[in-house]
C-alpha cells in the first residue's frame, strides 16, 4: 500500500468528526467564538432543529477584511500564536478549527465587521471544496454566522440525525450551560422563527445567583446550599443540593464546562459521604491558575488535566462534603457532644473567599430554622494567613506519615476513581475535621458583651415584603428590612478600616475654593478612617481611594453630595463622629441600590441572608432599635380576654 498526505478537504472531514457531532456542537462552537470576541449580546435563530439553518449573531470585536478568508482556513486561529500561550490559555477556543471543520460539512457564510471598517464583508465556503468567495456586505459592528444544510454532503452522518424535537432538547441544553457560565452575556434562541429563550444578561459576576436561579429555579436556589471557599488560586462558588429531584449537575472550570473524572469523583465521595439521598443536584464554579490546568486533552474540550490534582481533588471534595453537612448535623445526636480547639478552627469572615460556608443560612422545614457553626476566636493571625498557615500545618503532618514506599502521587489511581476509604483518609490529613456542634440561634435580639456579637432569632414570616416577623425565646419581633440593610451597610463601613481601600484607576477631581478645602482638612481624620483617601492639587481635590463597599457608586455625584452633607453639618455648628458618617454613606449606598432596584421585594431566604450576614459582623456601635421593635402580645392577649 502507498502512504499518501491527506487532501486538505478529507483532512477538514476527519476533522469535523471529532467536533461537529450534531446541531448543538455546532451552535457551541459558534458561540465560543463570539465569547472569545467579547460579546455582549448573542442571537441564535435555527430552523428544524438546526438541520436546515443555524445563525449565530454577536455584536463583538469583529473580523478584518484580510483576515475572513483566513478565519475559515485550518489551523488558523487568533487565540494563541506560541507554545507559551498554550500553557496559560484563557479562551474556550484555540485550535483553529471549528469554523473549517463545520464549512466543510455545509454551506458557511461569514459576514462581520470591525470597529475601524466603513463597510462589512462577507465570506461564503460550501462543501469540500471549500473555495471561498469574498464580497462587501451590510451589516453592525460584529459577526453573523450562517450554517445551512448541515451535512448536505455527508449522507450517513446525517441519517445519525434525530428528530428535530430530539435536536432542539440538545441546542436548548448547550444553552443552558453557556448560559450559566457566562452570566454577563445576553443569550436569545429563536426555533423556526419564534423566541423560545431569552437568558438576560446581569451586571456582574456577583449577581451570578440570578442567572442560576433564571435558568434552575427558584425551589433549587432555596433548596441548595451555598459554596464560597478559597485557597490561593483555587476557589469555588456555587450550590449543591441533595434535596432537589432534578438534573441539574452542572461543572465549571475557569468558565468552560467539564466532565472531568477527577472532578466527577470528588463530587461522588462528597455525596456519599453526606447526602442521605440519592437527589445529586449542583451548579459549582472553579477558578483554578490557568498555568495548573491542561485544557488540550479531548477533541470537544470536555477533559482538562490539573497538575496539582491530588490538591485539586481533596479541595472540591472537602468544600462540598462540609457544605452538605450542614443540612444533615442536626439529625445526628453524636454532633452534640463534638468539641474542637479555636486552633483548630478556621474563621468564618474570610477576606480570601467573602462569605464562608461555614456560615451558610438555609430553610429547613417548615419553620425555617437557621443552623450555623460556633464562630472560633479569631487569634492575632489574619483570615489568610491564618487559613495558609492551617493547611500548611496538615500537609506536613501528611508527610510525616506516609510509608516510604507509598508514590507521592498517583494521577492514574486518581482519575480512574480511588477507594472511598483512602479518598476520606487524604481529606481528613489535609484539611481540618470540624466537629462543633451546629445549634439552632433562637436568642433574643442583644449585644453581647464578651463577644460583641449581634444575635437575631428565627425568621417565621415576611410582611408585606418589607417586614420580618422574628421569633426570639417566646418573644415576636418585627423587623424593618430596609433599614436592617442600611444598618448593616453602616456596620460594614465601621468595620474596613482594616482592610485595604479601592485604588480608583482615574482619579477624581473637584474644583474646591479655600473655604472648602479648609472644610475637607477639618474632616480628613474622619474620613481617612472611612477608607475615604483624597489629596489636593491646586484648586482640586483629588479622590484616590474608596470604601470597598461603596467602589460601583458613582463617586463624581457622590463627592458633591458629601461636600453639601459637611456644609450643612458645619454651618448648623453640628457635631460629625465616625458613626455619624458611616451612617450618610449607607443611607446614600441604600438609596444607590433602590434605583438599581434591589431587594424591593423581599424574600424570606434574602432576610436570613442579611441577618446572618450582620450577625458576623462586631460592631456594638449599631443601635438595633432603630430597626427592630417588639410585639407586645401582653397587650393583645388582654384584648382578647376582655371580649
Amino acid at each position: 500500500m502507498v502512504i499518501r498526505v491527506l487532501s486538505p478537504q478529507l483532512a477538514n472531514q476527519i476533522a469535523a468528526g471529532e467536533v461537529v457531532e450534531r446541531p448543538a456542537s455546532v451552535i457551541k462552537e459558534l458561540i465560543e467564538n463570539s465569547i472569545d470576541a467579547d460579546a455582549t449580546r448573542i442571537d441564535i435563530d435555527i430552523e428544524q432543529g438546526g438541520c436546515k439553518l443555524i445563525r449565530v449573531r454577536d455584536n463583538g470585536c469583529g473580523i478584518s477584511k484580510d483576515e475572513l478568508p483566513l478565519a475559515l482556513a485550518r489551523h488558523a486561529t487568533s487565540k494563541i500564536r506560541d507554545l507559551d500561550d498554550l500553557a496559560a490559555i484563557m479562551s474556550l477556543g484555540f485550535r483553529g478549527e471549528a469554523l473549517a471543520s463545520i464549512s466543510s460539512v455545509s454551506r458557511l457564510t461569514l459576514t462581520s465587521r470591525t470597529e475601524d471598517q466603513t463597510e462589512a464583508w462577507q465570506v461564503y465556503a460550501e462543501g469540500r471544496d471549500m473555495q471561498t468567495t469574498l464580497k462587501p456586505a451590510a451589516h453592525p459592528v460584529g459577526s453573523t454566522i450562517e450554517v445551512l444544510d448541515l451535512f448536505y454532503n455527508t449522507p450517513a452522518r446525517k441519517r445519525f440525525l434525530k428528530t428535530d424535537k430530539t435536536e432542539f432538547t440538545h441546542i436548548d441544553e448547550t444553552l443552558r450551560r453557556i448560559a450559566l457560565a457566562c452570566p454577563t452575556i445576553s443569550i436569545n434562541l429563536q426555533h423556526n422563527g419564534k423566541l423560545i429563550r431569552q437568558y438576560r444578561a446581569v451586571k456582574d459576576m456577583a449577581q451570578l445567583a440570578q442567572r442560576v436561579a433564571t435558568i434552575c429555579g427558584t425551589t433549587f436556589m432555596q433548596q441548595a446550599i451555598e459554596l464560597d471557599w478559597a485557597h490561593d488560586d483555587l476557589k469555588i462558588k456555587g450550590w449543591v443540593s441533595d434535596q432537589v429531584d432534578c438534573d441539574y449537575q452542572y461543572f465549571y472550570v475557569n468558565q468552560r464546562v467539564v466532565k472531568d473524572k477527577l472532578l466527577n469523583h470528588a463530587l461522588r465521595q462528597a455525596y456519599l459521604k453526606q447526602a442521605q439521598s440519592d437527589k445529586i443536584a449542583y451548579v459549582i464554579y472553579l477558578q483554578v491558575n490557568p498555568n495548573q490546568v491542561d485544557v488540550n486533552v479531548h477533541p470537544a474540550k470536555h477533559e482538562v488535566r490539573f497538575h496539582e490534582a491530588r490538591l485539586v481533588h481533596d479541595f472540591v471534595y472537602q468544600a462540598i462534603s462540609m457544605a452538605l453537612e450542614i443540612p444533615h448535623a442536626h439529625t445526628h445526636d453524636h454532633l452534640c457532644h463534638d468539641t474542637v480547639s479555636a486552633s483548630d478552627k478556621l474563621p468564618p469572615n474570610r477576606t480570601a473567599a467573602g462569605k464562608s460556608i461555614f456560615t451558610t443560612s438555609l430553610e429547613k422545614g417548615a419553620a425555617h430554622q437557621t443552623y450555623r457553626l460556633h464562630e472560633p476566636n479569631p487569634g492575632h493571625y489574619t483570615s489568610g494567613q491564618r487559613e495558609k498557615a492551617l493547611y500548611q500545618h496538615y500537609v506536613n503532618a501528611f508527610n510525616q506519615t506516609r510509608q516510604p514506599t507509598e508514590p507521592s502521587t498517583n494521577y492514574t489511581e486518581l482519575a480512574i476513581g480511588l477507594p472511598p476509604v483512602q479518598s476520606l483518609s487524604v481529606g481528613k490529613t489535609l484539611f481540618p475535621e470540624r466537629t462543633a456542634p451546629l445549634v439552632l440561634d433562637a436568642h433574643p435580639v442583644r449585644l453581647a458583651v464578651a463577644d460583641e456579637m449581634l444575635k437575631f432569632g428565627q425568621v417565621l414570616t415576611i410582611y408585606h415584603q418589607q417586614y420580618a416577623v422574628l421569633m426570639q425565646e417566646g418573644e415576636l419581633q418585627l423587623l424593618s428590612l430596609k433599614l436592617a440593610q442600611m444598618g448593616l451597610y453602616q456596620a460594614k463601613l465601621l468595620a474596613q478600616t482594616d482592610q485595604p481601600a479601592e485604588k480608583l484607576l482615574v482619579p477624581l477631581m473637584l474644583s474646591i475654593n479655600q473655604q472648602e478645602k479648609q472644610l475637607w482638612l477639618q474632616y480628613a481624620p474622619l474620613l481617612t478612617s472611612l477608607n475615604v483617601i483624597f489629596t489636593f492639587q491646586s484648586h482640586k481635590l483629588v479622590l484616590n481611594e474608596v470604601p470597598l463597599l461603596l467602589r460601583n457608586m458613582n463617586w463624581q455625584q457622590l463627592l458633591s453630595q458629601l461636600l453639601n452633607y459637611l456644609q450643612s453639618v458645619f454651618a448648623n455648628h453640628q457635631s460629625v463622629d465616625r458613626l455619624a458618617l458611616a451612617a450618610w454613606f449607607a443611607e446614600q449606598y441604600a438609596q444607590f441600590n433602590a434605583s438599581n432596584k434591589n431587594h424591593l421585594i423581599w424574600t424570606q431566604a434574602q432576610a436570613i441572608s442579611l441577618l446572618n450576614e450582620f450577625e458576623q459582623i462586631r460592631s456594638p456601635q449599631i443601635d438595633v432599635s432603630s430597626f427592630l421593635q417588639q410585639i407586645d402580645l401582653h397587650q393583645l392577649r388582654v384584648c382578647f380576654d376582655t371580649k
